[in-house]
């Protein structure tokens, strides 16, 4: 199995690392290589800096994760982390999936799209850069199972993570929020997730065998 890359650039040449297709003309990424690379340039000309977490390019402001970057086989799509503050005037953001509580990505299937819709990326991404410079985040939801930061990012940044979360059962979800919550420190917290990712997508709990 692959290694998650740690490096934007390797991402653009292989792809994320989370599967079996890295680094073959199979991935992902290949697909939408010309489309994401326009999105990485508007990215970086409106005064985002370059990240890369959980696999993905991730583009950051203010100290704050603004958007990050994701190539899937029908599309490729760059996510807002703090989407309830979008106003969203043009209708142009969509839900990953049911369990998305707010639309929060642009979601392309033609790499000529990203041009296209360069105004409006433009227009969002200041809008959320804006927030992050005056510290505004949006009101905690009150969940019956309070999630770790790091989970939350975690789940933000990977929609299929954030699937098979949900799918887990009350107590599966709590076996891995108790696991993170007895690290120490933020890194391990993160460290700790990227080795249950696959324990959460085989629909096992924390636990588990």
């Amino acid at each position: 199995m692959p290694t998650m890359i740690t490096k934007v650039e390797d991402y653009f040449e292989n792809g994320c690392g989370r599967c079996d297709r890295f680094a073959t003309p199979d991935c992902s990424t290949k697909f939408w290589h010309e489309g994401q690379l326009e999105l990485r340039r508007i990215c970086l000309d409106v005064g985002l800096s370059e990240h890369a977490k959980w696999g993905h390019p991730c583009f950051m402001h203010a100290g704050r994760n603004i958007v990050i970057m994701g190539a899937f086989r029908e599309d490729f799509r760059l996510t807002f982390f703090h989407a309830a503050l979008m106003r969203d005037p043009h209708g142009a953001l969509i839900g990953q999936g049911p369990n998305s509580q707010h639309p929060d990505c642009f979601k392309f299937d033609d790499n000529a799209q990203v041009v296209a819709s360069e105004a409006i990326i433009r227009e969002y991404l200041t809008e959320a850069m804006g927030y992050a410079e005056q510290g505004i985040k949006p009101a905690k939801v009150e969940r019956d199972l309070e999630l770790p930061d790091e989970l939350v990012e975690a789940l933000d940044s990977d929609p299929e993570l954030a699937q098979a979360f949900a799918l887990l059962t009350p107590g599966r979800q709590r076996s891995y929020v108790f696991a993170l919550n007895s690290a120490k420190t933020s890194a391990t917290k993160v460290s700790r997730i990227i080795k249950y990712r696959d324990k959460i997508l085989a629909g096992k709990g924390a636990l588990d065998r």
